[in-house]
């Protein structure tokens, strides 16, 4: 039960860099001669008019999304590269456990269960048994509250662990809305297309219904149906649930109860293994309060139903060949857009990572993490602080304390680099060679097991949220640290052969953009420690507010798909980082080359237009339209083509790195620029 509102600031995409010369290298580049694919431009496009297409036009024309994905770009393809990468160590830990001891056996059995189809299929629908058969011997509305505390059961209530608001040195209990099998808006949102999938899913609970053998699915799907809807009209939305101040709300069994007491939550809490827990954070309490309601007055038949359909469908893919294409079709192709499932081993390794990701990664670092990149990553990390700092000090919208209080902040930041220095313990996890299914929900008691076992104790800083082999990177506020995994420092974005001005614009751009987050609209709210703490003068309040809602209206007007705009709410956030970072990354740029010199024309290009055009093709990427309007729903990163037009339009050196003119369509009059880091 792992709970992460807060944790919500991770890049989409993470790059790396070596730290480069100044002129071109010696060296050859991964791509191009300096790092930039000069042939993925289209130059009959004006930098000014659309400055993605002008990096990215020519590749855009020629790629097609493959038929196993939703997207593709630099960012698939380098995921794509690691998993390849850590399917060699599980094919061989499959084939030869004994070879890893204890834990190679445990990473080999799992995913060599997961691979054998004939295995799974031979088994049918027995392996559900006992966990329907939990379910079907509720008898009561405590009974029901017992199974929504348990692990791998849908609940409306999730209860989890993490490190307290008001004081990040100690875990605290906290719970939130939960149990929908559909984002939020697509039970409320009208069209045509709203329907469909509305219509599709009523007949999705239908199907798994029938196809684990229990009677009456027609009416039961309907029930469930309706019950969802119910809970999605009272529910957060993904904007809302950005608000951590309304968030933070800490409460005592008492106060629980007063605010949704038809739960009994000292049972839920006992079953979870929080109740000296002395308070549970109450995040969308308002949501918490009507799911209360909504659980007294629908009957104890129909939440049976309810978890027996979420109990199918959240572990359809280790079951028979039915179930998981079933669930294929209606979450991947139908709500997403994707004509084919990914090939098996694919998910085998993402499915490894998820149960024993430490274990695999300890074995990815020794394998494929080159150790002089942390080294590389230190210096830049350190230029971005620098530059930070120096915008920091001239901002002249912040009154003296409130820009005293940021810099205490921005030289608390820890970053971590490549892979933890302690890795998790696996050994109490087991895992049985031929039962998938229990194996999953074994690997979900283990984490919790895990939590509760951190729990009495005070906060460990160097736990870490993601695991080596993850192409990605993080921004954790309540700890106040970076954190770039070992798998985004290889090609096609670390190369320490690229020019400097290349890799400080892609990579340096997501340093700044992680580094971003503790200054976004969310990590505004947290102090140097990670307390949740206003340290903000009411003037210094009132001038950042000012600039992140003019940036959340440049947003709101862009509509990457017909019929849905971004939220500028929902991603606020991210766009700061984004703008934060470029701005950062560009000073750091600046200060890197008064210390080895200006950069050279390379290629008919400066320097400066050689950092913006990494910048943009770091960006590079195309999405299906389905796939892209879900993500317009929940996901608080904008489309990867406004990560570009939509930030460079305000960066006044971008301007004059292509001479970018009013009459061009990017332009923005100066007046109009956001600038807030």
């Amino acid at each position: 039960m792992r709970l992460s509102v807060l944790l919500r600031t991770s890049a989409m995409l993470a790059l790396a860099v070596a730290v480069p010369t100044v002129a071109a290298p010696a060296a050859k580049t991964a791509y191009g001669d300096f790092g930039v694919d000069l042939t993925a431009r289209d130059p009959a496009v004006k930098p000014g008019d659309d400055f993605w297409a002008y990096a990215n036009g020519g590749w855009d024309k020629k790629t097609e999304i493959p038929a196993d994905k939703a997207s593709t770009g630099a960012f698939v393809l380098l995921r794509d590269a690691s998993e390849a990468n850590v399917r060699t160590i599980l094919d061989d830990m499959a084939a030869n456990p004994a070879k890893y001891g204890a834990t190679g056996q445990q990473v080999g059995d799992f995913y060599a269960t997961w691979m054998d189809t004939a295995g799974i299929e031979a088994k049918g629908t027995a392996p559900l048994k006992p966990y329907l058969a939990k379910i079907a011997a509720v008898q009561d509305r405590a009974g029901l509250q017992t199974v929504f505390a348990s692990v791998g059961y849908a609940t409306p209530v999730e209860i989890g662990v993490m490190p307290g608001l008001d004081d990040p040195t100690r875990y605290t209990a906290i719970t939130e809305q939960g149990g929908l099998g559909m984002p939020r808006d697509n039970y409320l949102l009208t069209g045509e297309k709203y329907d469909a999938f509305r219509k599709a899913y009523r007949a999705y609970i239908e199907q798994m219904l029938t196809l684990a053998g229990i009677d009456g699915a027609s009416a039961k799907a309907d029930a469930i149906f309706a019950l969802e809807t119910a809970m999605a009209k009272d529910q957060w939305s993904p904007a809302q649930s950005r608000d951590i101040a309304a968030l933070n709300d800490p409460e005592d069994i008492a106060g629980l109860t007063r605010k949704a007491p038809e739960f009994d939550w000292a049972l839920m809490l006992r079953t979870a293994g929080l109740e000296n827990s002395p308070k549970v954070l109450m995040m969308q309490n308002t949501a918490l309060t009507a799911m209360g309601k909504i659980f007294a007055a629908t009957p104890v038949a129909t939440w049976k139903d309810y978890l027996a359909f979420h109990f199918v469908s959240d572990h359809a893919n280790y079951l028979p060949k039915a179930f998981d294409d079933a669930r294929f079709a209606f979450y991947n192709h139908t709500l997403s857009g994707v004509p084919t499932q990914r090939e098996r081993w694919r998910r085998g390794v993402a499915l490894t990572n998820d149960a024993l990701g430490e274990a695999v990664g300890q074995l990815y670092v020794a394998r494929f993490y080159p150790p002089a990149a942390e080294a590389q990553m230190n210096e830049l990390i350190e230029n971005l602080r620098g530059a930070y700092q120096t915008r920091i000090e001239k901002a002249a919208w912040m009154d003296a304390p409130t820009r005293q209080a940021a810099l205490a902040k921005l030289a608390a930041f820890e970053p971590r680099i490549g892979h933890p220095g302690k890795y998790i313990d696996y050994s109490s996890f087991k895992v049985v060679r031929g039962d998938l299914l229990g194996n999953a929900m074994r690997s979900g008691e283990f984490e919790h097991q895990l939590e509760l076992s951190r729990f009495p104790k005070p906060v460990d800083r160097t736990l870490w949220e993601m695991t080596p082999q993850t192409v990605n990177a993080y921004y954790n506020p309540l700890m106040n640290q970076i954190t770039f995994p070992a798998a985004i420092l290889q090609p096609p974005f670390f190369d320490p052969n690229a020019d400097a001005a290349v890799n400080y614009g892609a990579i340096g751009a997501v340093i700044g953009h992680e580094m971003g987050h503790g200054f976004d609209d969310q990590g505004a709210g947290f102090g140097p420690t990670g307390k949740f703490e206003n340290w903000w003068t009411p003037t210094a309040k009132t001038q950042f507010e000012t600039r992140t809602a003019a940036l959340a209206g440049q947003y709101d007007a862009y509509e990457p798909v017909p019929g849905t705009h971004i939220q500028g709410k929902l991603t606020l956030g991210e766009n700061i980082g984004d703008l934060g970072g470029i701005e950062a990354a560009y000073a750091a740029y600046q200060r890197y080359q008064a210390k080895h010199g200006k950069a050279k024309v390379i290629d008919g290009l400066t320097g400066d237009q050689r950092f913006f055009l990494a910048f943009a093709q770091a960006w590079r990427g195309k999405t299906r339209p389905d796939a892209q309007r879900q993500a317009l729903l929940t996901d608080p990163h904008s489309p990867v083509y406004f990560r570009a037009n939509g930030v460079v339009r305000n960066v006044d050196a971008w301007y004059a790195a292509f001479d970018v003119k009013p009459g061009n369509k990017l332009y923005l009059p100066p007046a109009e620029r956001v600038h807030i880091w």
